[in-house]
């Protein structure tokens, strides 16, 4: 079984980055998330000069964070969540809460493709593509920024899961016409992370091209 990592960010801290968890890791992998919580489940965790006060409550979960975690951060490289997403409405007033995530890295190919551009994916002959997530939109202000305006790349809260790349071809055109527009002058991106699954005798096997 794939090794687990684990990410713990202090309610202070505003954002947490999950990469991918090691570099004995194949480069073909992708983030994987397997539990996150929003809260307090112990009393040791970012306890460090804090009150006995705020640390005595471990029975603290914010519902849904493993949900939006594992959307933003599932078959991507890295994936950067601002702690305020999962912190309102507050889940325990007066305890001192973090963001703790487990995950692990999945093998997979990751695409990248600017909009407007061909999206390629690609698999051997008698292989079909499974795709295991997608997103699109923008979510940093560097990727697909090329020759584009300032404004075009400042909104890094344009993004969302998508299904619609089941429906992709091995090579698609697409756009806003095809995923709708989730923030209008913004130059977005799709991105996705697959497998190549064969079939023989009766068994599924994946394989990375």
């Amino acid at each position: 079984a794939a090794a687990v990592d684990r990410v713990t960010t202090c309610e202070a801290h505003l954002t947490f980055v999950l990469r991918k968890p090691s570099l004995s890791i194949s480069e073909k992998g992708v983030i994987s998330v397997q539990a996150a919580l929003y809260g307090r489940a112990d009393t040791d965790t970012c306890s460090e000069g804090r009150p006995v006060g705020q640390l005595t409550n471990t029975t603290c979960s914010q519902p849904g964070t493993e949900d939006l975690v594992k959307t933003r951060c599932d078959g991507k490289k890295e994936c950067e969540i601002n702690i305020r997403d999962v912190a309102t409405p507050d889940p325990c007033v007066g305890t001192f809460k973090y963001l703790d995530t487990n995950y692990t890295c999945l093998p997979a190919i990751h695409v990248v493709a600017c909009e407007g551009s061909l999206a390629h994916l690609f698999c051997a002959e008698g292989q079909v593509i499974s795709v295991y997530g997608a997103d699109y939109g923008r979510r940093d202000e560097t990727t697909c920024s090329y020759r584009r305006f300032s404004f075009q790349t400042r909104n890094t809260l344009c993004s969302g899961p998508t299904n619609k790349v089941a429906e992709l071809y091995a090579y698609k055109t697409f756009g806003s016409s095809l995923f709708g527009d989730p923030c209008r002058n913004t130059y977005k991106y799709l991105e996705l992370a697959y497998v190549c699954e064969c079939t023989f005798s009766g068994l599924h096997l994946n394989h990375l091209v």
